[in-house]
């Protein structure tokens, strides 16, 4: 399965309906995938959420309109934005000035569409784990942990997520495995989330619990639904630069090159999650992530 050919049919289509209303639902459709098969797919290749790519496109080619004497607004209003001050807005976030600036001083050209075709393969990151996952089937369990919301929009959960697991401390730690119904000593990094098409999920630090009876109000608590799960384990599992690093590698491999090929896809309504175990087991860091056949 060319999954390259099939995210880049969804581009072509996006560039030919700017105008017209486009969902992630459609999106997805005209790819061949699930809504939110299709979101992660979309986002490992092109790097944004599918949404922002497509607000994107839409403020290119307002940027051509901008250079003649059309009126702002309605500009704003054919490509989809239903205020001034909300296209304005979105604009300087893309191309860092207002759009009247920009309609004194543009260039008038078209940045080129996304050519996947064009792009040169990537290269994963040193120690990347090239191998086929384990399928496993794993019954529903609970869990309880601290929250942070963020977003894949401009990279930030790159950023975001590294800070949060620093920003743990040995007392955090100490109330997630000696204050809880803890079932083992293994800690969770799970993604539940929010708003696919845009990218906005909330990463959890967590343990497994038997039940939620005496967790504190301000943690997150959550039952995560029987699934069956592909598991890929990291080569890495110690140095938090180290590990990061070998996740969005694993990450990269199993969106480009293991899904194509597996004939399983990202499960819809489930939670993936990376498995850090007890640093003493010698274990390692495992990536699971909940699939079902195509």
């Amino acid at each position: 399965m060319n999954y390259r050919a099939y995210i880049q049919a969804s581009i072509d289509f996006i560039e030919d309906h700017l105008q017209e209303e486009l969902t992630l639902e459609v999106l997805a459709k005209i790819a061949g995938f699930s809504p939110y098969h299709y979101s992660r797919v979309f986002h490992a290749y092109v790097g944004k959420p599918v949404m922002e790519y497509v607000t994107c496109r839409r403020l290119a080619y307002a940027t051509l309109e901008l250079v003649g004497q059309k009126r702002i607004i309605d500009i704003a209003l054919d490509y989809g934005f239903a205020t001034h001050h909300g296209f304005a807005k979105a604009f300087r976030k893309v191309y860092g000035c207002s759009p009247r600036m920009y309609s004194a001083r543009g260039s008038g050209r078209l940045p080129p569409k996304l050519d996947l075709f064009l792009l040169t393969q990537c290269q994963y990151v040193k120690g990347a784990l090239l191998m086929e996952a384990e399928i496993v089937a794993r019954p529903a369990f609970k869990v309880a942990g601290y929250e942070l919301k963020t977003t894949t929009r401009d990279n930030r959960s790159k950023q975001d997520i590294p800070t949060f697991w620093k920003s743990m401390t040995a007392e955090h730690f100490a109330l997630l495995h000696n204050q809880l119904p803890t079932l083992n000593e293994a800690e969770l990094g799970l993604c539940f989330p929010t708003a696919p098409a845009y990218g906005d999920f909330s990463y959890v630090i967590a343990v497994e619990v038997s039940d939620f009876n005496g967790v504190p109000a301000e943690l997150f608590t959550a039952e995560i639904p029987e699934a069956t799960y592909a598991v890929f384990s990291s080569p890495a599992n110690d140095g938090e630069e180290q590990i990061a690093s070998a996740l969005q590698a694993t990450w990269q491999y199993v969106y480009e090159t293991w899904f194509p090929g597996s004939g399983y896809e990202l499960a819809t309504g489930k939670v993936d999650f990376e498995w850090y175990p007890c640093s003493n087991q010698g274990e390692k860091v495992k990536l699971f992530l909940p699939v079902s056949k195509r």
